[in-house]
């Protein structure tokens, strides 16, 4: 979810934003403010994705506010009915600057724009995740029922568009997640990336045989299973096996 603070001192134009952006399901208004002292005082108690905030107000404007609030972490973006302050918003290094009235595809612009950067975000946090130890569990759904099941249990993931399918000693279930994010918190010296689809447990593998395609591999799996070895994974696969890993 997308938090977000609105503030200008004009309470239609407060209420014609939360209009625009009630059909944003990812979106949740955490706060209304009048003025830009009003604004800090929320932010001391709510945390912030994004500010939509008016230029021209009593007490303490949007650039006095900016200002101030520069240490804060979140997105900011100008609604004003003047063009001429564009200048010294992005000189405060806002996000964005919107001209009133506000319209739907310009809003929808600015907040694709901000759900891009919290995504890049969000990834790079992954990168800093260490690997999931063997004995770390997964809830996983298997017909009706929820179970818990070890890193340790699970002998394959294999990408199925937006999810990805496990295998384990318990049956096949599904997550919701991309292939890569799942190798990234995977041991890579106890799971295989056999292809750009399926990711294997090496201690699993029964065996080994020529692929179908040239330059190709086969793995064979203790519970059956045939997987094919992409021809730009086969040295790293034969290394693993080889005398030299030992």
């Amino acid at each position: 979810m997308l938090k977000v603070l609105i503030v200008d001192d004009e309470y239609l134009a407060r209420l014609e934003l939360t209009r625009l952006l009630s059909k944003y399901v990812d979106i949740e208004i955490v706060g209304e403010a009048e003025d830009g002292h009003q604004a800090l005082e929320l932010l001391k108690k709510t945390s912030v994705d994004l500010a939509f905030v008016d230029i021209q107000m009593p007490e303490m404007d949007g650039l006095e506010f900016a200002k101030q609030a520069e240490s804060q972490q979140f997105q900011l973006v100008f609604c004003t009915a003047f063009s001429e302050h564009a200048v010294d918003a992005f000189e405060l290094n806002a996000f964005d600057y919107i001209v009133k009235p506000i319209m739907p595809e310009r809003l929808e612009a600015v907040l694709n724009k901000v759900r891009l950067i919290q995504e890049t975000h969000d990834e790079t946090e992954q990168d800093d995740i260490q690997c999931l130890p063997d004995n770390h569990g997964l809830l996983l759904k298997f017909g009706s029922d929820y179970k818990i099941v070890r890193i340790n249990e699970i002998c394959r993931f294999e990408s199925l568009g937006n999810h990805v399918a496990v295998y384990s000693d318990s049956g096949k279930s599904y997550l919701h997640i991309s292939l890569s994010k799942v190798e990234k918190k995977l041991d890579p010296a106890v799971f295989f990336k056999a292809s750009r689809s399926d990711i294997v447990r090496v201690d699993q593998i029964d065996k080994i045989e020529e692929g179908m395609a040239s330059g190709s591999l086969q793995v064979h799996m203790n519970n059956g299973q045939e997987i094919d070895v992409s021809r730009r994974q086969v040295q790293l696969l034969r290394k693993i096996f080889s005398i030299d890993s030992f």
